[in-house]
């Protein structure tokens, strides 16, 4: 017997062989497979695990699920303010439906970052300076819904946006150290205004206290005396009852004698 007709065998084997490692595809947790038949898209993705298909007949397009993280470049952005400064933010984005972002747009990718960008320059071109400064959460929300919206006929869904760095001119960054600097100063000479006025104001209402009461104003000089003589200085204090102040006044002036207010005066 000759092995001649052995050898066909094996060449069919080997060709089925080959074909079912071509119908046979394994994906991942975190990939799906978009199914082309004879060029029509079927209804639902497969996978993850084991996914069998028709081959040559059947051709798959594998879509990663996972959250894709993305830097927009620096846009050159003019503030509604008229201020020129670069702004560059972080898009966190995934497909949720693997068919439609196939089937729906040439490259989800591509289009998710061009519409990134131009929403970017749109939304930061309507706010002024100081509400980009101090409003990135709002902002950040906003471009988030925006985006999403656009993206959502695409099967991508973003997750979150985030403003990264706002790049300011040197000039525009001397101007707003002068403005805080100038608040500052405004704030600590209201803060002082009003010590004063506060201070002015107790003042008054123990002036009034010793006006009613003209012993209070004898026993604060008491208390001054014992104040100046805790102190260890070289002033000689002689205490002078203010009785006799009022008699002197009387005996040199030639008028009435001082009242204790006009004394304290």
């Amino acid at each position: 017997m000759t092995p001649f007709p052995a050898i066909p065998l094996a060449f069919l084997a080997f060709i089925v062989f080959i074909w079912i490692i071509r119908c046979l595809n394994i994906l991942p947790e975190y990939d799906r497979a978009v199914v082309f038949r004879l060029g029509r898209v079927l209804r639902n993705s497969k996978g993850p695990g084991v996914v069998l298909i028709i081959w040559p007949i059947d051709r798959i397009v594998k879509v990663s699920l996972r959250v894709v993280t993305w830097e927009i470049p620096p846009q050159d952005i003019i503030t509604r303010d008229n201020v020129s400064l670069q702004v560059n933010a972080v898009v966190y984005f995934r497909v949720v439906d693997a068919t439609r972002a196939i089937i729906e747009v040439e490259s989800y990718r591509f289009a998710v970052e061009q519409a990134a960008q131009t929403a970017l320059r749109s939304v930061l071109g309507e706010v002024e300076l100081d509400d980009l400064l101090s409003q990135r959460e709002t902002l950040n929300e906003k471009l988030q819904k925006i985006l999403d919206d656009h993206t959502e006929p695409w099967g991508v869904k973003v997750d979150r946006v985030n403003l990264k760095q706002v790049d300011l001119p040197q000039e525009m960054q001397r101007a707003i150290a002068a403005q805080a600097e100038a608040e500052r100063e405004r704030r600590a000479k209201i803060i002082a205004a009003e010590g004063e006025f506060q201070a002015s104001s107790r003042l008054a209402e123990a002036a009034g206290v010793l006006a009613r009461e003209p012993s209070a104003l004898t026993l604060r000089y008491l208390q001054t005396l014992v104040e100046i003589g805790v102190e260890k200085n070289t002033t000689v204090v002689f205490p002078l009852p203010l009785e006799l102040m009022g008699h002197l006044g009387m005996k040199f002036g030639g008028g009435a004698a001082p009242s204790q207010g006009e004394i304290g005066r």
